[in-house]
């Protein structure tokens, strides 16, 4: 059974200037992969109206579920609801229930143009209930939009989760030597090509100035992931009589 694949829309200009740096991909992958769900790519983006609306349009007809963060806040550049709403060709309207929400949390007489912005919903789509600070999320498809802070999506998550319909968990093994890429890329290769259906990722590493390679073994299927692993392992004891062994799955 093959992994049911999504995508990750991490929207935001203040990702792209550097000046705030995403914490939502690592968390989200894994969070994804416990339950049978692949984040298959992952694309940051601006606060720019088209740019969200291309992207969203694309990734929606190409991943079984889409997750955006970010850009659902009170703030005039919070412009992820309206795009969406274009994106899928309907009205963004106030939404009731969200108002409803937004008036417990902060009182009906505090409830000023900006807050209310935050229960501008598209027409159709279902909340998404927000633990942390009130103001929802929404599912709109096979799209989820989710906030930007940390916490409140993944609280966020946890609220959906349920909601997901998952393939096969992806397992993972490691192990790393002191050897360099160079020594050993013609024989990985080699494993690679007798073990296709395992992904297999070279990744090198600099520790107390020696240089040294991490190889990452990724299926769905433990037998497969098990020969393979055991010929990168042999591989790299016959390179490297130091091998740090560590388990990923």
């Amino acid at each position: 059974m093959q992994p049911t694949t999504a995508c990750l829309i991490v929207i935001g200009n203040e990702i792209l200037s550097g000046r705030t740096q995403d914490k939502n991909l690592a968390w989200l992958a894994k969070a994804l992969n416990e339950i049978g769900v692949k984040l298959a790519e992952a694309r940051v983006i601006p606060d720019h109206a088209q740019t969200i609306i291309d992207t969203l349009n694309h990734c929606r007809k190409n991943f079984a579920y889409v997750f955006t963060t970010g850009g659902i806040g009170p703030t005039h550049d919070d412009i992820t609801s309206l795009a969406i709403a274009a994106a899928f060709g309907v009205a963004l309207e106030r939404n009731k229930e969200a108002q409803e929400i937004l008036a417990r949390y902060y009182g009906a007489e505090n409830l000023n143009a900006a807050r209310l912005k935050m229960a501008d919903i598209p027409a159709g789509a279902g909340l998404i209930a927000n633990p942390v600070s009130a103001a929802p999320g929404f599912r709109i498809e096979n799209v989820f939009v989710l906030a930007g802070v940390p916490s409140i999506m993944q609280a966020m998550f946890d609220g959906i989760k349920g909601e997901l319909r998952g393939g096969a968990k992806t397992l993972s093994r490691a192990v790393s030597a002191y050897v360099t890429e160079g020594i050993i890329a013609e024989s990985l290769a080699a494993i690679q090509n007798r073990h296709k259906a395992v992904e297999i990722g070279s990744y090198p590493f600099m520790r107390s100035g020696r240089l040294g390679t991490s190889l990452v073994t990724r299926a769905t299927d433990a037998t497969a992931l098990a020969a393979a692993y055991e010929e990168i392992k042999t591989m790299l004891l016959a390179a490297a009589p130091e091998v740090i062994e560590e388990d990923l799955a």
